[in-house]
């Protein structure tokens, strides 16, 4: 099936609805498996997919959104669940009216409820691999297509979609689930998820559940600012609400379908519905016909795991460097001797370090090189990529010439990069282009080929063309290009520079993206940053896109001996040689560097945990005990005030849980530095901290953990024991844990509607133990009221509140 063809042919498609409840009508309980149902009661599975195609679904989703190997735990084999599942929604497409043709089943990959590494413990591949061998049972059982969907990790998104795109040939709809401020759980932004997906080769995409389908508008008016692709939508019936203490959804199908033909109006042509919805709404929604939708214009978008960014197309004639998008070029070991040292070392350290410097300097995207003569640049670029991924918060460019290097990074690395870099030799075009069309990412293209580096600009322009033309072959347009001129040393060619800037002019008037190696320019001339900085300057002018510079630098210059140097006046560069010469004559100490303070800075330790260095915060911590402070001085002055900036940082939306979470991780190496401290004070008659630990769980009948292991996660990093009772904990066993622990605080998650009401139970027992303890509850169902409803003492929206709760608790103690 092609999607786009059925789509020209009937304008909307149409999905299914909410399954969860409609089989719990039926019978299901908490706790049991959805899935095994596709064998114990194909009949009413059956019958719930032929309600939907009666009520105008032109796609049912298959009975799998749980069925894969890291996340189904039934009575049967995974494939078995998985055929009868498509049996099951094959048997009521036949028995549909109309063409039978004409009705589709979807496999439906749902998330695998783990959080993928650095933030969790599941491997990219290993999730890759749980997905792929669902998807190859689906596609093997007869699926027409499959629905990758509610998924809030764009890392697991892109685990699933290139699963699905490797093994098997069918259509593959991609949908997330956003949460009330428009981010994904672990940050992702609309825009940084369209650009990933388009890259991958997603055929259509969009959002499901999480939201009612009014708060979908604004979100999917954005997305239908940046994206191309067909715009799918499955909204909730609105939000879960607590009515005589059951949670119900309250938008009925007239007032759904009424807000639907808005987002049908704002782009959305394949729609449906999710929690709460039945074969009414979509039967409400059955004669909603499709809008004309103004596609927008093409972009050259990059992205990471959290947003994207949009490199600019400039204008010859723009003023200076302003507006130029800086590619921070210092985890390059070009010229660098103590990054070269680090990498082989292993040093990861060093390179974060490096890395968020240059993000607060300014950095829109870090150029990553780990290209040392005996590393193994294979794995090694990868590792560092992922690395500084964790701490950066920006895209990144995959810098290498090795083709197996570039595609395990392509394939690893979150979000949608920038691939430094591909040349207009055959070997390169043809080794560089299959990985970025299959991979996605924007294209750096250094013009040159066979014959070198021309010496006129008519001849990198041509190399440009060339590789355009060769590039359309594989589907990437000029949007997919950042064409690099490059510039050689004024040294030892005087018009170098010139040439450079009039290849830049000519292809910003072709409508071409272009980025430059700015340093290379004043190779083996003294002062050499303020040579740059005029070059850069001057680049600016010619309508530079982007530069990959040191982003720590001066960027503004039009010093006139400098611009006499690069506009090949200044013959071999005489005048600016003896220039610096005398500069340096006059200023004999300037070189002079300050001596080093001898007392470790307490700063330095926050700002390692504020930037999410653990190696880096675990040393400062040690230098801070060694230099005399004391293990509470530690704590108190400079660890919980970075937890703190970082937290509020979260809680005003300003940081995304993996910087949060890898902020606490680097406090947690400074606790640990300072725990050890304290255990040998102990010895001598210091009583160590002995506090008693929290104690987590998900509720009976609910299999659903990664909100409550982020909880974990954070509580332990933030100094807190934890005991973590695990998923579909029976109310008895929490108790007896909190009981045996002495615990003060327990905190319960769920995320189904069925299975709050095992969260009510399992409050009444704590009480009716007479425990001295406090509540905390969570999970995507529940709200303040509910909690309150439920006698809970806390309610937390999300992991941050949950410590903030626990600080209040331990401090009442």
């Amino acid at each position: 099936m092609v999607l786009g063809k059925v789509l020209a042919e009937r304008g909307v498609l149409r999905l299914d609805g909410g399954f969860g409840t409609l089989l719990q009508a039926r019978g299901l309980q908490p706790g049991e498996s959805p899935d095994d149902w596709n064998v114990e009661h194909p009949d009413d599975v059956s019958t719930i997919h032929a309600a939907y195609y009666a009520a105008g679904s032109d796609i049912v989703y298959a009975n799998t959104f749980g069925a894969n190997p890291l996340k189904y735990h039934g009575k049967y084999d995974l494939e078995s669940v998985i055929r009868a599942a498509i049996q099951c929604a094959r048997k009521a497409a036949s028995s549909a009216s109309g063409d039978p043709a004409a009705r589709m089943v979807a496999m439906d990959v749902g998330p695998t409820g783990k959080l993928l590494e650095p933030v969790g413990d599941l491997s990219f591949e290993a999730a890759y691999d749980a997905f792929a061998a669902a998807v190859r049972i689906g596609a093997d059982a007869g699926a027409d297509l499959v629905a990758v969907e509610t998924m809030s990790d764009m890392y697991e998104l892109k685990a699933a979609v290139l699963a699905a795109k490797e093994n098997c040939s069918l259509p593959v709809i991609a949908t997330v689930a956003l949460g009330e401020n428009g981010k994904l759980l672990t940050g992702g932004s609309v825009e940084a998820v369209a650009a990933m997906l388009e890259g991958i080769g997603a055929d259509a995409i969009g959002f499901n559940c999480g939201l009612g389908p009014d708060m979908m508008l604004p979100y999917l008016e954005r997305l239908a600012a940046v994206s191309r692709l067909p715009l799918v939508v499955k909204p909730n019936a609105g939000m879960p609400k607590v009515v005589d203490g059951k949670t119900v959804f309250t938008v009925g199908p007239e007032e759904f379908a009424g807000h639907v033909s808005r987002l049908v109006a704002a782009g959305a042509v394949v729609i449906g519905g999710c929690c709460g919805t039945t074969p009414d709404h979509i039967a409400a929604i059955s004669s909603i016909a499709g809008a004309s939708r103004t596609m927008p214009p093409r972009k050259c978008t990059v992205s990471c795991g959290t947003d994207a960014v949009d490199i600019p197309l400039r204008a010859s004639g723009s003023s200076g460097p302003d507006g130029i998008l800086i590619i921070g070029e210092r985890i390059n070991p070009t010229g660098k001797k103590k990054l070269k040292a680090a990498l082989l070392e292993g040093d990861v350290g060093y390179v974060l370090g490096e890395a968020v410097s240059q993000v607060e300097a300014g950095a829109k995207v870090l150029d990553v090189n780990v290209g040392v003569p005996g590393i193994d640049e294979v794995k090694t670029l990868t590792a560092t990529v992922r690395a500084v991924e964790g701490v950066a918060g920006v895209p990144v460019q995959l810098d290498s010439s090795n083709p197996q290097a570039l595609e395990l990074a392509l394939r690893r690395v979150n979000g949608k990069p920038l691939v430094n870099s591909v040349n207009g030799k055959e070997e390169s075009m043809r080794a560089v282009f299959p990985l970025v069309q299959k991979y996605g990412g924007a294209l750096v293209a250094l013009c040159l080929d066979e014959s070198g580096i021309p010496t006129t600009a008519e001849g990198r322009v041509a190399i440009a063309e060339k590789m355009l033309a060769r590039g359309a072959e594989y589907g990437l347009t000029k949007d997919d290009f950042l064409v690099d001129p490059l510039c050689l040393a004024v040294s030892a060619q005087a018009d170098a520079a010139m040439v450079t800037l009039e290849s830049i002019r000519r292809l910003t008037a072709m409508g071409v993206r272009t980025v430059l190696g700015v340093s290379n320019v004043s190779f083996g001339l003294p002062d050499r940053p303020e040579l740059n900085a005029a070059f850069l300057t001057l680049a600016g002018d010619a309508g530079l896109s982007a530069a990959i510079y040191n982003p720590l630098a001066k960027r503004l210059s039009r010093d006139p001996a400098a611009v006499a140097v690069l506009e090949g006046r200044d013959r071999n560069c005489e005048a600016w040689v003896g220039r610096c010469a005398s500069m340096q004559a006059a200023q004999p100490g300037a070189a002079a560097a300050p001596a080093a303070s001898a007392a470790p800075s307490g700063g330095a330790l926050f700002a390692a945990i504020r930037r999410g260095l653990k190696q880096e915060a675990a040393k400062q911590a040690g230098a801070l005990l060694d230099s005399g402070k004391l293990p509470v001085e530690v704590i108190d002055g400079e660890i919980v005030p970075a937890l703190e900036e970082v937290g509020r940082g979260f809680e005003q939306g300003k940081v995304y849980l993996p910087q949060l979470l890898m902020s606490a991780e680097a406090a947690s190496g400074a606790f640990d530095v300072v725990k050890r401290r304290l255990a040998e004070n102990a010895k001598d008659g210091e009583a160590a901290d002995e506090r008693p630990p929290i104690v987590i769980a998900t509720v009976k009948g609910d299999i659903h953990d990664i909100g409550k292991n982020i909880v974990r996660a954070l509580l332990e990093n933030y100094g807190f024991k934890v005991i973590d009772l695990g998923r579909d904990v029976p109310p008895e066993t929490i108790v007896e844990a909190a009981r045996v622990h002495h615990a003060p605080l327990v905190g319960l998650s769920a995320l189904m509607t069925t299975t709050v009401c095992f969260m009510e139970e399992t409050i009444k027992q704590l009480k009716s133990a007479g425990l001295p303890l406090k509540t905390v509850v969570g999970g995507a169902v529940l709200t303040a009221d509910y909690a309150e409803k439920i006698g809970a003492d806390f309610y937390a929206k999300d992991a941050m509140c949950t410590v903030r709760i626990a600080e209040k608790t331990y401090a009442g103690l």
